[in-house]
């Protein structure tokens, strides 16, 4: 399971629409290393000068690298983690998430980073599995 829903909010999206801030603390308390490692690049590329912050440090272990993948490959999750930083996401092999501003969507660096090339030049036997 992605998501530890409590049954209040169970009940709102059974009954409507789910508060967006309500969706994110569950995303935040169900997979924490995938929140904490997109908060702390979303502080490092505020901080800084770069044009984006990415992590190229594989997970501590596969219930880790699993929250990543969990949160990166949902949709609502991605989204509105996006939407919650004020951020566009951009993901590459098992591990590498980086954070760019939301108007770099679409821009060079962007489209570099999520590029087919940028995927092949970022391959490595050890992520076959991953």
């Amino acid at each position: 399971m992605s998501l530890d829903v409590s049954p209040q909010l169970l009940a709102d999206a059974e009954n409507g629409e789910v508060r967006e801030e309500e969706f994110v603390q569950t995303v935040r308390t169900s997979l924490p290393y995938a929140y904490d490692l997109i908060s702390s690049l979303v502080g490092e590329l505020r901080a800084g000068t770069a044009e984006f912050a990415d992590n190229q440090t594989p997970p501590p272990s596969e219930k880790e690298r699993g929250q990543l993948l969990r949160a990166l490959s949902s949709d609502a999750i991605r989204g509105s983690l996006e939407r919650h930083f004020g951020v566009a996401l951009a993901f590459q092999n098992c591990h590498r998430v980086a954070v760019f501003p939301t108007e770099a969507r679409g821009g060079d660096t962007y489209t570099r980073f999520t590029s087919p090339r940028s995927q092949i030049l970022n391959q490595s036997p050890e992520f076959r599995d991953c």
